[in-house]
């Protein structure tokens, strides 16, 4: 009985096993799609916003040349603007619930691609051929290095997939290895924000060092609030579990501390360090949050692994061409500037602009009040022009006005 069995019980078992072999496959097929949408989301949510961007400094910059009365925000360009920037951010956001953290965040070069290309096109200068490539070959260079970058990051990036819900999100929250990162995180935040405050450490590094640990926290806390909003619409409702708005309330507040720092780096530093150094930073942070939160690298090979450092590597550089190229902003200065005239002392103090000093020898555009002044300071009193009048009643005027006729 027992011999005769065996073999209708491996028949019945057979075609068990065959459709457990053919899991795999549909479960590779189905991760790469996902790895798609959100890398398309990511780029077009980039794309998008690097235009409304650039539309809306075109509104500024008309507006600025040209007599018109109306305010910035009465302008149909701005508008368009805005409405590009929310559908651009949107992208973005949606896409960290489709792809892997890792993926999404390097992938944030597609913007400084696209505002080097539309600053190229929309040049307002005179240039010949050769000028042009001589000025703007470390542009297409590094335009060129971007995307062989994030091509790479695309087609090597991690395929680790789970649904974002609360038990989920619960049990990496409280898992030891992020944990142990927090901690590390915290500590090295709390150094350099003393660095920076009480030492007066006013370097780049440490500031969009600052920006870059925060905005770690920023990209786990918003994967987490977006996946679980796409699992909720889906069908499995995760609006009820207290992590969502926990992750929410973080990602609200790192948000806003990001911002803050980044503003006081714009006020200190070019543009193009802060776009370039602040990318590296903050692409590095957020790879290893996700990498520890997430466990994105799980289960993937050496040579994946490899390939997309190498694409991030290539992308880092690609972006430092890019912003390397660019002008350096020249302030305006609304008054004169009195270290341009020879044998006045420099008139700025690391970096802010301030007025002459009053001990100089030559005071214009001080706003102090002269009462208190010694009289060596004081300004040299125009002579009084007096006039004989024929009735000696009549006292002069301390001064004479000169009237002018058309004539003359």
């Amino acid at each position: 009985m027992e011999g005769g069995n065996s073999p209708n019980l491996q028949l019945q078992q057979l075609p068990l096993a065959t459709a457990a072999v053919s899991v795999q496959p549909h479960t590779d097929s189905f991760s790469y799609k996902e790895n798609l949408i959100g890398a398309l989301l990511a780029i077009f949510g980039h794309l998008v916003t690097s235009i409304a961007l650039n539309l809306q400094k075109y509104s500024h910059i008309r507006l600025a040349g040209s007599k018109d009365p109306r305010a910035y925000f009465k302008t149909k360009t701005w508008w368009c603007g805005l409405f590009l920037l929310v559908l651009g951010e949107l992208g973005v956001f949606s896409s960290y619930a489709f792809a892997p953290l890792s993926l999404i965040v390097p992938l944030s070069a597609v913007s400084v691609i696209a505002s080097a290309i539309i600053g190229i096109i929309f040049i307002k200068e005179k240039w010949k051929p050769k000028d042009f490539l001589r000025r703007y070959v470390l542009s297409f260079v590094g335009c060129g290095l971007a995307i062989v970058g994030t091509y790479l990051l695309i087609t090597f990036g991690p395929n680790s997939h789970e649904k974002m819900t609360g038990e989920n999100i619960t049990r990496h929250l409280v898992s030891w290895p992020f944990l142990l990162y927090m901690l590390v995180e915290i500590i090295l935040f709390c150094l350099l924000l003393y660095f920076y405050k009480e030492k007066n450490a006013n370097y780049i590094v440490v500031i969009l060092l600052l920006v870059a640990l925060l905005g770690s926290m920023t990209v786990v806390t918003v994967k987490a609030v977006a996946g679980m909003i796409v699992v909720s619409i889906q069908g499995n409702l995760q609006l009820d579990y207290p992590i969502f708005y926990i992750m929410l309330v973080c990602m609200i507040a790192t948000a806003i501390f990001q911002a803050t720092f980044l503003a006081q780096a714009s006020q200190l530093y070019d543009s193009s360090q802060i776009a370039s150094v602040g990318y590296i930073l903050s692409t590095t942070a957020a790879i290893t949050a996700g990498a520890t939160f997430y466990l994105d690298f799980t289960g993937e090979d050496v040579l994946h692994i490899c390939m997309f450092a190498l694409g991030c590597l290539i992308a880092f550089l690609g972006v430092f061409l890019i912003t390397r190229n660019r002008k350096k902003s020249v302030p305006f200065e609304p008054y004169i500037s009195m270290d341009a005239m020879p044998g006045m002392q420099n008139m700025h103090d690391k970096g802010i602009a301030v007025q002459p000093d009053l001990k100089a020898s030559f005071s214009y555009g001080a706003l102090e009040n002269n009462d208190n002044m010694p009289e060596i300071y004081t300004p040299a009193t125009l002579p009084i022009v007096q006039e004989q009048h024929g009735s000696k009643g009549v006292s002069a005027p301390p001064y004479r006005v000169l009237e002018h006729s058309k004539k003359e």
